[in-house]
């Protein structure tokens, strides 16, 4: 996974938890994916308050968070971050459709590209599948972005799960890939 870019050489890429001190730059690449997501057609997803700075800070501090990162010039960059959430999600509970099994699983969730490099979420997609398996993550429906990623990364779509922290604008498409 070595790539270069326009401002140099790049170093391969490597995932690393989050710490406290990568918080600023992890508000920064959300604020970048809400932009994002709104000049395409999703200002809704994460409209300007997703994800909830106690949320992503509750996700460092329990080692919930991965970053993909690379050094560029001697200095590190954070190229993409996700949580990764073991375990049963109470959101995925109940499903209109259908999961591809009732195995245990890690989801993905809130993850977001800085924009500094090509593939970086597949990347993380990648990686996820390779040390867990069975993975499971859901998106909104305006996020053709995303549902992209997911398919062209192998999953299938499951069917539709309501999210719970929210009051409005909640029908999620949920998705499964799990390497047999």
């Amino acid at each position: 996974m070595t790539h270069s870019n326009i401002t140099g050489k790049a170093s391969p890429r490597r995932f690393r938890h989050a710490t406290m001190r990568d918080f600023p730059q992890m508000q920064k690449i959300y604020a970048h994916a809400r932009v994002l997501m709104a000049a395409s057609g999703n200002p809704t997803q994460w409209g300007n308050e997703f994800p909830r700075e106690s949320v992503i800070l509750d996700d460092i501090a329990n080692q919930r968070t991965m970053l993909l990162v690379d050094e560029c010039n001697g200095r590190e960059r954070i190229l993409a971050q996700f949580a990764l959430c073991p375990g049963q999600d109470p959101t995925y509970a109940t499903i209109d459709g259908a999961w591809l099994d009732d195995d245990s699983y890690v989801t993905i969730h809130r993850i977001a590209s800085s924009g500094l490099a090509r593939h970086a979420a597949r990347d993380c997609i990648k990686w996820a599948l390779k040390h867990y398996g069975n993975v499971r993550a859901d998106t909104h429906p305006n996020n053709k972005a995303m549902q992209h990623v997911l398919e062209s990364s192998g999953f299938a779509r499951c069917g539709l799960i309501q999210l719970h922290d929210r009051p409005t604008d909640t029908t999620r498409i949920a998705y499964q890939r799990h390497e047999w």
